[in-house]
């Protein structure tokens, strides 16, 4: 998975609180286990009308957010189902840290599996964002994981804490499967052990 060191891009507000997975991506998108083309799927319950044209109301599909990176939402977000392809979709859309109070475990897990560093502010801190994100295409957000730092368009900064497994995996862009073949010269240590006490 790419590394998340970095990331400066505008920000989208969407204060809608207890947005699951099945909105997030809705469930005729999970035919496919690839892990790109979500991105057209993402909210499309929201983004697309009826007849399949463009919703102009909904945030993404405004000029200044088509291109958002960041994601600032309401509480409790990506609760419901477990699946892995909302986090998929997020990231196929180009979005790769969201921001809320608070999270589902799972979705909050999966989207450290899968490169999108999730921050936790509080609610005043969240309000601070909604405000910053809410300027439109001025509306550019500065997450930098390894100072655990959020800077505002105006420059104000914000401090997030993120456990220290979490964020040495995403720096070093590491999913389970990375991290378990650093370790592979310890693995292959323990079963030679085990070959030479007769268990292999």
């Amino acid at each position: 998975m790419d590394k998340f060191t970095t990331l400066t891009g505008v920000a989208a507000p969407m204060r809608i609180t207890n947005v699951d997975t099945d909105r997030i991506i809705p469930k005729q998108y999970l035919k496919t286990i690839k892990r790109t083309g979500l991105g057209k799927g993402l909210f499309s319950e929201m983004r697309y009308n009826d007849d399949g044209s463009e919703n102009p109301d909904f945030i993404l599909n405004k000029p200044a957010y088509r291109n958002a990176k960041v994601l600032v939402a309401g509480d409790n977000f990506g609760c419901g189902s477990s699946r892995e392809h909302a986090p998929w979709a997020l990231t196929d859309f180009g979005i790769r840290c969201v921001i809320s109070t608070s999270f589902a475990d799972i979705f909050f897990n999966n989207c450290a599996k899968n490169g999108i560093l999730a921050i936790v502010v509080s609610p005043e801190d969240l309000e601070k964002l909604f405000e910053d994100a809410e300027r439109g295409s001025n509306a550019t957000l500065t997450i930098d994981l390894e100072s655990q730092t959020i800077k505002g368009p105006d420059g104000g900064t914000l401090h997030f804490d993120v456990d220290a497994g979490r964020k040495e995996s995403l720096l070093n862009g590491l999913d389970e499967i990375g991290l378990t073949l650093m370790r592979a010269s310890k693995i292959d240590a323990y079963e030679e052990k085990l070959a030479a006490r007769g268990f292999a």
